[in-house]
């Protein structure tokens, strides 16, 4: 597919212009027209030159212009499920908000979208084109929509997937921000403190030409050392977020990073929760929209978002691949308690195991609201202690020598 900026008349009479992708000059000229606009000119886009053009594209990448959000995703879900339920063609939907959206990045994919569904590209391989912006999940929707004829259905259903979605990543957020923001406060205070205050103190000290305790000792090499050095600390920082994030980004660490995670003392479970939720309420809605338990699991596996879980999702579906039974090997798995076990069973005994995995899912959030209603209640205690042990440190370094000094000259007087 080719990008070609073209002009016209529409049917009114009015000029149009834009930007489109076809497979050719022709192919263009042909949608238009079958869009009622008169083509005057169709022109292919230039590529940028190979300087600025791929520095600006770097930067787009780097500064996140190359993503669709989440709500984009979700208003794109409601638009087109109310379009596709009035019986608007979907190639003619698709080219609506593509004129109509905000995100250049998510205009040019819906662009190509509609190109390859005039080409007769089926929608859910045309969304498979771009992973980026639909996962798996997605795609696996809109194949069963398209083949039962409930398109509008399964765009219905992504929404409110998504927005739950939403509300799993506000709760991860309302989980981290208090700890965060306090450790981040914590950080200031000791640059401030050891950048400003601690050298107007060791000027004083140096005036009496005494021997200093060796906590003040301490505290004015580390200053010292910071105020030297800073640079130095601050490339062995960006050196360090570096290499954990290209470690993260491979599958080994990744898998490490996800495991250690559910291992981190109080935040930890919550995080375990929220994604086991999140995989109970996706399965869910993929299984009764008619998707088979192998092909549930498996996409399950890759958007419940911690390779860990996802790891052992996995080993429930080759479980089911040997015949045996889904609550046997989720209970092999080790990740669900014996009352969630039990509910499965039930669900899988009667044929209702996506309404009882709503139930279990619901289960899971209402645990991780009252587990969130106890974090700072938690995590206070700990935070103070830290808050009271870096002030300790500080008195003793700072008002340790002065007792001494004071003592010395009592002494002498």
């Amino acid at each position: 597919m080719a990008s070609f900026r073209f002009s016209g008349r529409d049917a009114q009479g009015r000029k149009v212009s834009g930007s489109r992708q076809a497979a050719s000059a022709e192919a263009l000229a042909g949608v238009l027209l079958g869009e009622r606009i008169t083509p005057l000119s169709i022109d292919p886009e230039r590529a940028p030159a190979a300087g600025s053009g791929d520095a600006w594209g770097a930067l787009k990448k780097l500064f996140g212009r190359e993503r669709v959000e989440l709500e984009e995703l979700i208003i794109f879900c409601r638009q087109m499920h109310s379009l596709s339920k009035a019986g608007v063609p979907i190639i003619n939907a698709i080219g609506g908000l593509a004129e109509s959206a905000r995100n250049p990045f998510f205009r040019q994919v819906l662009q190509t979208l509609r190109g390859d569904l005039e080409g007769g590209t089926a929608m859910a391989v045309a969304l498979g084109n771009h992973p980026k912006v639909f996962n798996p999940l997605f795609v696996s929707m809109i194949s069963v929509g398209e083949n039962t004829g409930q398109l509008d259905q399964a765009f219905r259903q992504l929404a409110g997937y998504l927005e739950m979605e939403r509300e799993t990543r506000k709760r991860i957020q309302q989980a981290t921000r208090y700890p965060l923001f306090v450790l981040i406060a914590m950080l200031v205070a000791l640059v401030v403190i050891n950048w400003l205050v601690i050298p107007a103190f060791s000027k004083v000290f140096a005036q009496f030409h005494a021997e200093l305790p060796w906590p003040t000792r301490v505290l004015i090499g580390f200053s010292s050392f910071m105020r030297e050095w800073w640079w130095l600390l601050s490339i062995a920082a960006a050196a360090g977020v570096a290499a954990l994030r290209r470690w993260v980004a491979t599958e080994a660490g990744a898998l490490a990073w996800d495991r250690r995670k559910l291992r981190l003392p109080i935040i930890g479970a919550i995080f375990e929760r929220i994604a086991l939720a999140r995989f109970t309420r996706t399965f869910a809605m993929m299984y009764r929209a008619g998707l088979p338990l192998l092909q549930t699991l498996a996409i399950n596996s890759h958007t419940v978002g911690n390779r860990h879980i996802g790891r052992a999702i996995t080993g429930m579906r080759e479980g089911v691949e040997r015949g045996e039974a889904l609550t046997r090997g989720a209970a092999t798995s080790g990740l669900f308690t014996p009352l969630v076990l039990q509910m499965m069973a039930v669900g899988e005994e009667t044929g209702a195991l996506d309404d009882l995995f709503i139930e279990v899912a619901d289960f899971y959030e209402q645990e991780v609201d009252y587990d969130l209603k106890r974090l700072a209640d938690a995590i206070e205690p700990i935070l103070i202690v830290a808050m009271g042990v870096m002030v300790l440190i500080l008195a003793l370094g700072v008002f340790l020598p002065m007792w001494e000094l004071s003592s010395a000259a009592k002494g002498l007087g």
